[in-house]
């Protein structure tokens, strides 16, 4: 493809991205195919000629939007956001044409200084601690996603339990043990899994039965229990924005448990953490400031395409003492003078890419009062809904507002709750998912996309409403 040609087909595949943001309204939510619906209507294989790119761009229409769920939607309100815009596609879009590899400072320096900058200036609209800026004693990177923070969070955390110990002969016989929630994310699990400790060293803290947030009694009971039998604490999961309800743990109640037992406090702020930009919605980090670690994901509801998830600790020493390798074919002057940062220590993988060009292009064009007002307007949208909720006898809460996130049900019972969401879901009306709280099966409505409106919000509301009277 010759530079003339690069440039004519780059026009058509932004024309097309602008053109599938304007149809998305007319478009289901939900994808309406069968397992088995795309795969057919591909190749068995690759072709042996090169064809157009127009062709490609052919069957996206043809092929692949009948089989998307449309993330982009206005009217997507399933799980959490994955928010893109117009500046951080151009922004990934940048970052693909550089293809820089940004493993070590040596191999690219803007990609690592660039995104110094960046997670300095976020951490600080974010109102996080000096010690999680990159001119103190810790700092930021840019992972995948929150799931590998945690994993890095688990390593970093037996290192220093450890003295490094783990690094060089294994986990040995100390028992490791790490503790969050009943409502904490499936990748705490997962992350004790790849570390080698196993599911059974994870301990399901139980939860307020109202707030869903972390029992600290049950914590603390946990963890003595395990000190007494000779095991060693090593990690506390607190979740600021629970996945299935929103649940804010107390950082600063089970940060004091945790310190005073050693283990490392990482606060998982996925999806709740990005709303700190507006100081208003800070209250759920109180006591961040003491918190080993921290992550939270603009690619989830700060307008930044997948994937970008910021995460910060408060002491470098432990992340990179837990990861640091450096064989012969990397080593270079500038890494080996102390007076860069090496990324690659950073986080499990080797190679990494200019992810923060794309954060960067976001911060700049909307501004610190732009990214206040969508996720303004994502808070005020889920007020709405929980408005709505009580307007009608047929519906009831299931837990405050949590942000931008309802979570309610019909009073009717969980069969009607699941079916009356289903309905909406199968029409491709709207798109929303489920919980369980407490037993019971509730509907999850999680405002975050920057296209949506009041009027999604109500056309979505009398999709369900239509939906519950067929229940009764």
């Amino acid at each position: 493809m010759s530079p003339e040609e690069f440039r004519r087909q780059g026009h058509a595949a932004i024309d097309w991205i602008a053109d599938y943001w304007a149809s998305l309204d007319d478009l289901p939510v939900r994808a309406q195919v069968a397992p088995g619906d795309v795969r057919r209507q591909l190749p068995a294989s690759a072709p042996e000629a090169g064809e157009p790119f127009d062709a490609v761009l052919a069957d996206l229409d043809r092929v692949v939007v009948p089989g998307l769920t449309h993330w982009q939607h206005p009217r997507f309100f399933a799980y959490f956001p994955a928010n893109s815009s117009p500046a951080a596609i151009l922004g990934d879009l940048l970052s693909s044409g550089i293809g820089a590899q940004g493993m070590i400072w040596a191999t690219s320096p803007a990609v690592t200084e660039v995104e110094q900058v960046v997670l300095d200036w976020f951490a600080e609209a974010l109102g996080l601690p000096e010690d999680f800026r990159s001119d103190g004693p810790g700092g930021g990177v840019i992972q995948d996603t929150a799931s590998t923070a945690t994993f890095t969070a688990l390593l970093a955390a037996l290192h220093r339990a450890s003295g490094g110990e783990v690094r060089r002969h294994g986990l040995g016989d100390a028992g490791w043990r790490v503790y969050g929630s009943t409502q904490a994310h499936s990748s705490l699990v997962k992350a004790a899994i790849m570390a080698g400790l196993g599911e059974d060293a994870v301990r399901a803290i139980g939860v307020d039965p109202l707030t869903q947030a972390m029992d600290l009694d049950a914590l603390r009971a946990a963890i003595e229990a395990d000190v007494e039998l000779g095991l060693t604490p090593v990690l506390v999961h607190l979740a600021a924005g629970s996945t299935s309800t929103g649940a804010m743990d107390d950082v600063v109640g089970a940060g004091r448990i945790a310190r005073e037992h050693g283990a490392w406090v990482h606060v998982d702020a996925a999806w709740a953490g990005v709303a700190a930009v507006c100081p208003e919605h800070r209250a759920h980090l109180a006591g961040v400031e003491s918190a080993d670690s921290f992550v939270t994901n603009p690619h989830k509801w700060l307008l930044t395409t997948f994937d970008c998830s910021t995460f910060w600790v408060r002491d470098r020493a432990a992340l990179t003492g837990a990861l640091s390798i450096l064989p012969e074919y990397l080593r270079n002057a500038a890494s080996e003078s102390g007076e860069v940062v090496d990324y690659r220590d950073w986080h499990p993988q080797l190679g990494r890419r200019f992810r923060a060009i794309k954060l960067w292009a976001v911060l700049r064009t909307y501004g610190l009062e732009g990214l206040r007002a969508h996720i303004r307007s994502g808070v005020e949208l889920a007020a709405h809904v929980a408005d709505l909720v009580a307007a009608d006898d047929r519906f009831e809460m299931v837990t405050e507002p949590s942000l931008s996130l309802v979570v309610f049900r019909l009073t009717a019972g969980d069969e009607q709750t699941l079916a009356a969401m289903e309905e909406v879901n199968a029409s491709g009306e709207a798109y929303l998912s489920h919980t369980t709280v407490e037993g019971r099966a509730a509907i999850r409505l999680a405002v975050g996309s920057w296209r949506t409106t009041e009027a999604d919000v109500d056309r979505t509301w009398r999709a369900l409403q239509e939906a519950a009277a067929a229940q009764d």
